[in-house]
């Protein structure tokens, strides 16, 4: 397929784009703790310049020292503008255009105590008696001059765009929404005079940018989830405030980070493919303006279909460029089918954004994301044969890196499928692009030319036969068996059959364990089920999904009608019903079918590691072979595996 209209130039004011593509401001915590560019970001960012963006846009950058939290870039003071210079050459040394997004980030500044939290309106913080005051007059006249220089500075190091963002609940944005601005004078009240803070802005901007350099907006298409909030005809009556003032381009975004709605800034696999499109072109239309559409667009197909509607007239592709750094050469040359494409799964992105424990995001589909660096895989001098056993998301991982590096990989794998637990994820409602991928997985492993033999577990005898250097265990876990009474019963079943489809449940339906497989199997056996209880242990299901998927999830769940008991315990099955110990008590819930969804084991393969000893075969093992948990640590370890073996 040609992709004629996604890479196609497009001229703003002085600048010509090589195409369509944008790579948005997407948070690393790859700055240092005092807010300085540092070389890890600089190759993060030059990677997918240098894999074909036509834009390549900075993450949030702190305008005003006084609200300037640590982990974010800044532009605050003179002193950033070396590093932020480092940054643009190298993205113009490797193709591409760099913009900067200039940023005051209000309630989200709260991650720093020592930094001021700039909003319109006094707001008590929950759990204490302490509130939050709104912005003085004076606060409010210098953040306004605060762009004004920054943007100067931005100018001063090298960048080709500007853009002020205006959305998802940071300072400007809490000013323009009715929901946030309750203030009573000059800057609150009817729409003009909530946007007066956002236009002096722009204007401070503009004044200091040369007349030649595009300015970009990003802003909320309306408020979701915000009782009272702005709606999508006030934002584009503010738009085309914002047009005078100064603003060439409209980043049209969605959602806030004070209610569910967070849901829409990094949108999880739940939520529909290009959802916001059509928000963005109404705006489009009604403002005249250039327009950019954002929201789950992942692969060259659908962006081409959208610009090719006439839609917009540039596509966001921010996460699909993390999954993969070279998407855009890949497109253009028509090797489409050769991209590793995002799943939406949030697991490395956003959740690694939020957790304390990762340094710095990553993604499941990429380990060398923030580690370009040291992940470049060098051609082997030394093929050598790798047995690898299992064929799920980290055996064929670990298969293609080999091959890519030049070994001699044999994949074995026990069924008649390849894909694993991956695939059969993708079987749960809205997950159906899990499954996409490891399919084509599975064809990209074909492609490369892996051999690949399927109904052949591995055996010491079939080591012995194939003699292979090295051996990689892959095998996956299986479903841990739940040992009470009544287990057995023909009317017991497990997540996995159920998923495959090699087990159907009717009636009253109780599943036993509330993480991410039990709330997914409940959604997905909804339609054949006359009610749904899902018993979990803990004090809340849900606790091993992430905040954005949780919120999806938990949503779809109410909307079905399945009811949630948690702290309990189950000690037995009947044949018509499911018991528990719940808060001290013994507890009977009734049922006609009972699907156990506790988590898995990692699979025992004891003879296997005795016989590569005995014979010292190195091994490797990896994924839920290893240790039952997410796809992310599957792919991170293959490749880690494949790095070691030299």
């Amino acid at each position: 397929m040609n992709y004629n209209n996604l890479f196609s130039p497009i001229q703003i004011r002085g600048l010509e784009l090589k195409n369509r593509i944008i790579f948005p401001a997407m948070g690393t915590k790859m700055a240092t703790e005092d807010k300085f560019v540092t070389k890890q970001l600089i190759n993060y960012q030059a990677a997918r310049a240098k894999g074909g963006c036509g834009l390549n846009f900075t993450e949030v950058c702190s305008v005003y020292g006084k609200a300037a939290p640590k982990k974010f870039l800044a532009v605050s003071e003179d002193k950033y503008i070396p590093g932020l210079k480092e940054l643009t050459d190298a993205i113009h040394e490797a193709g591409g255009k760099a913009g900067i997004q200039l940023w005051l980030g209000g309630l989200a500044v709260g991650s720093d105590q020592s930094q001021m939290i700039v909003i319109p309106s006094p707001m008590p913080v929950p759990g204490t008696e302490y509130t939050l005051p709104g912005a003085s007059l004076e606060t409010i006249r210098e953040a306004t001059e605060a762009f004004g220089t920054a943007a100067k500075r931005a100018v001063e190091a090298g960048f080709d765009v500007i853009e002020f963002h205006a959305g998802h609940n940071y300072t400007p944005h809490s000013f323009l929404s009715p929901y946030f601005n309750r203030r009573t004078d000059e800057y609150g009240g009817e729409l003009k005079k909530r946007a007066r803070f956002l236009i002096e802005c722009i204007e401070a901007i503009r004044e200091n940018i040369p007349e030649n350099m595009p300015l970009f907006m990003r802003v909320d298409a309306h408020d979701d989830y915000l009782e009272g909030g702005l709606t999508i005809d006030e934002v584009i009556q503010f738009c085309k405030m914002a047009k005078e003032a100064g603003v060439d381009v409209l980043d049209v975004s969605r959602g806030n980070f004070s209610s569910a709605a967070i849901k829409y800034e990094v949108p999880p696999i739940d939520l529909p493919r290009g959802f916001n499109v059509d928000n963005a072109a109404k705006i489009r239309k009604e403002t005249g303006m250039l327009t950019v559409a954002v929201g789950r667009i992942n692969a060259p197909s659908q962006a081409e279909d959208i610009l090719k509607s006439d839609k917009v007239d540039m596509v966001v592709m921010g996460r699909a460029q993390l999954a993969d750094a070279e998407f855009c050469n890949k497109a253009q040359a028509g090797r489409a089918a050769d991209i590793v494409r995002c799943v939406g799964c949030n697991q490395g992105c956003y959740d690694g954004f939020v957790s304390t424990e990762m340094p710095f995001i990553t993604c499941l589909r990429n380990p060398a994301l923030g580690r370009e660096e040291e992940y470049q895989f060098s051609k082997t001098e030394n093929p050598k044969k790798v047995l690898i056993a299992g064929g799920g998301i980290a055996g064929l991982e670990a298969a293609l890196q080999l091959k890519k590096r030049g070994h001699n990989p044999l994949l074995c794998e026990a069924s008649s499928s390849l894909g694993g637990q991956f695939a059969l994820a993708g079987e749960a409602p809205r997950k159906e692009e899990m499954k996409e991928a490891a399919i084509a997985m599975a064809l990209q492993v074909e492609a490369e030319g892996v051999v690949v033999k399927l109904n052949t577990p591995v055996t010491q005898e079939l080591i012995g036969e194939i003699k292979p250097d090295e051996v990689i265990i892959a095998i996956g876990s299986a479903p841990i068996e739940l040992k009470i009474p009544g287990a057995n019963l023909p009317h017991v079943t497990n997540s996995h059959e159920v998923l495959a489809g090699k087990s159907r449940v009717f009636g009253k339906v109780t599943v036993i364990g509330g993480g991410l497989v039990g709330l997914e199997v409940a959604e997905y056996i909804h339609e054949s089920a006359d009610t749904i209880t899902v018993v979990e242990m803990l004090d809340k299901v849900a606790k091993d999904l992430g905040e954005l998927r949780n919120i999806c999830v938990m949503e779809s769940l109410y909307a079905g009608g399945v009811q949630t008991v948690t702290n309990a315990k189950c000690i037995e099955i009947r044949k018509d019903s499911v018991v528990v110990e719940r808060l001290g008590s013994i507890e009977e819930i009734p049922c006609d079918s009972v699907v156990v969804a506790i988590g898995s084991r990692a699979r025992v393969f004891d003879d296997i590691k005795a016989y590569c000893e005995k014979q010292e075969i190195p091994l490797y093992v990896i994924g839920d072979a290893l240790q039952a948990r997410r796809a992310l640590n599957a792919v991170a370890e293959a490749n880690e595996a494949v790095r070691a073996i030299s």
